[in-house]
């Protein structure tokens, strides 16, 4: 009777499993295709308009004007009206490692312990993921997946959102290890009474040191036999020997300019500043040293009483003025469902002084060249993947934000979701 017990839970949890899990990924590409007649926004702020765009076994082919005469390859897609964008790209982003908060089992965001380098967020990554999947009717077809916590939180990893597996999701593995730079200050307790105004952190100093005794550490071990093997240290190798990048996560002025001096001191040359809110405040440093910065969320408040009002708005163009590479990430309350916003924080820079394809950027070639994939996607270029989408409207506009066909490495993926399949079915019941 036990045993019967456990096997209709086992049955019951199966049907579940099977209830819950994203839809099958598209199949192969087997035919060639060409899209002609939209508009060919290509990542890198060049736009054609009436465009021929054509791909085969997932890379892209030919990109041109469709007034060229060159012969069409396998299934024409009429486009004319419509636009043509590479798939974006959301940075620093929690999707597939955590489905339900309130659920522990289903939370894969951060690891115990305050210095994690070696852990790895890419096996983590739930490909079935109902969030993941809610993406793509946005035109955010790929991420940067990123732990949390700790000082070093570990190691990111670069993914198409649609695969069966994290192996098959990868697009660049392992691409760069995650620190939170300590903050210079902090704010008093209020429920301790004490006031919520800025004040010192007396710890600073002290956090820092930790920081960097926790480097001369891991280049004593790679100079050393490795000897017993220390994962953490052997984690940091790519780091210390260029291969790999470090994101800095720090806002402030002071942090900014601490955490760059500190990768100077040691030889640590490849950084990225993550958040940036007070980037152009030290902008000039920042292109001195070729740094480039995935600026915090767009639609947020600012931080400090003597901000402009709109300074988060209008903070990208500024940095791209003082040139600096930006790209856009969406960390935050409620990231992982905010994450399809993206385009919308594009558009909202296009508002606030950026030409509209230097905001397109942000999204795409930007954040590709930072992360260090933009050989392979970010813009709509002859032997890139084919990883792009047909927007009706204007991508950046929610208004117009409206995909007619998706297609990753090629393949023609579906644009239904959990959240398009309540809205059908509601529909329908009010309809009645």
């Amino acid at each position: 009777m036990k045993k019967l017990k456990y096997n209709i839970l086992a049955f019951a949890l199966l049907l579940s499993a099977i209830a819950i899990a994203q839809q099958t990924p598209a199949s192969k590409q087997t035919n060639a295709i060409s899209i002609e007649g939209a508009t060919a926004h290509i990542g890198n702020g060049e736009v054609i308009e009436n465009s021929l765009i054509m791909f085969n076994n997932g890379k892209i082919t030919f990109v041109g004007s469709a007034m060229m005469k060159i012969a069409r390859q396998g299934e024409t897609i009429l486009a004319k009206g419509k636009h043509i964008y590479p798939g974006f790209i959301a940075p620093n982003s929690t999707l597939g490692l955590v489905e339900v908060d309130a659920v522990r089992a289903s939370n894969d965001v951060d690891e115990v312990g305050a210095m994690n380098p070696h852990i790895r967020s890419l096996i983590a990554y739930n490909t079935e993921s109902k969030v993941v999947e809610s993406m793509r009717p946005n035109g955010v077809l790929m991420g940067q997946i990123t732990p949390r916590g700790g000082r070093i939180s570990g190691t990111s990893s670069v993914v198409q959102f649609d695969a069966w597996n994290w192996e098959d999701a990868a697009i660049k593995a392992d691409d760069g290890i995650h620190m939170n730079w300590p903050s210079p200050f902090s704010r008093g307790r209020w429920w301790k009474g004490e006031p919520s105004m800025l004040k010192e952190n007396k710890g600073y100093k002290k956090q820092v040191e930790e920081l960097t005794s926790y480097f001369a550490e891991s280049k004593a071990y790679q100079a050393s036999s490795k000897s017993p093997k220390h994962l953490p240290f052997e984690a940091l190798q790519g780091v210390i020997d260029g291969s790999k990048k470090l994101y800095i996560h720090v806002d402030g002025e002071r942090g900014i300019t601490d955490a760059i001096n500190f990768t100077k001191a040691n030889n640590i040359n490849h950084i990225v500043i993550v958040g940036g809110y007070e980037a152009i405040k030290v902008s000039h440093l920042l292109k001195q040293n070729n740094i480039p910065v995935l600026l915090q969320r767009v639609h947020s408040k600012p931080k400090n009483d003597d901000d402009d009002y709109d300074l988060p708005f209008k903070l990208a163009n500024q940095l791209v003025k003082s040139g600096v590479l930006v790209g856009l990430e969406n960390a935050g309350d409620m990231e992982r469902m905010n994450a399809r916003n993206l385009p919308f924080l594009a558009g909202t820079c296009a508002a606030y002084g950026l030409d509209k394809e230097q905001a397109l950027s942000l999204i795409t070639l930007n954040t590709a060249k930072i992360l260090g994939v933009d050989a392979k996607v970010g813009s709509l270029e002859v032997g890139k993947d084919a990883t792009l989408f047909i927007s009706e409207g204007d991508a950046l506009d929610m208004r117009t934000n409206k995909l007619e066909k998706a297609y990753i490495q090629g393949r023609d993926i579906s644009l239904e979701s959990h959240q398009t399949e309540l809205y059908k079915r509601y529909s329908k019941k009010y309809k009645e």
